[in-house]
């Protein structure tokens, strides 16, 4: 079984940044895409960001503030966000997807296995 832990959420202010993580255990983690996604109270679960081997893709609302990625040593995750905004506001996981390119990266319903969540809230 896989497992995912994400750390790293927080109470921050407008324009403040911080870095998520998301240990993996189970299988080699270079087999796998690993997505971050978030969800947002009342909304439903939206795509952030993807990697896989070096491909990085990101959604246009955090694309040139967020940055995604991986260490293999440690099998980690990162998801680095700067000038944060109120809109970040979510419940931000970590995913996996173990059969990259048979669906849309950007679908939830592609990934087999998902973290726990972090909170991040952006004050204005």
């Amino acid at each position: 079984q896989v497992q995912l832990i994400e750390s790293g959420g927080g109470l921050v202010q407008a324009g403040d940044s911080l870095r998520l993580s998301c240990a993996a255990s189970g299988p080699t983690f270079s087999s796998y895409a690993m997505g971050w996604f978030r969800q947002a109270p009342g909304k439903e679960r939206e795509f952030v960001a993807v990697i896989r081997w070096s491909y990085q893709y990101y959604a246009d609302s955090v694309k040139g503030r967020f940055t995604i990625s991986r260490d293999n040593a440690k099998d980690t995750v990162y998801l680095q966000m700067n000038s944060l905004k109120p809109e970040d506001t979510a419940v931000y996981y970590c995913a996996l997807d173990s059969c990259p390119g048979v669906r849309p990266e950007t679908t939830p319903d592609t990934y087999n296995y998902w973290g726990q969540g972090t909170q991040v809230t952006v004050s204005s």
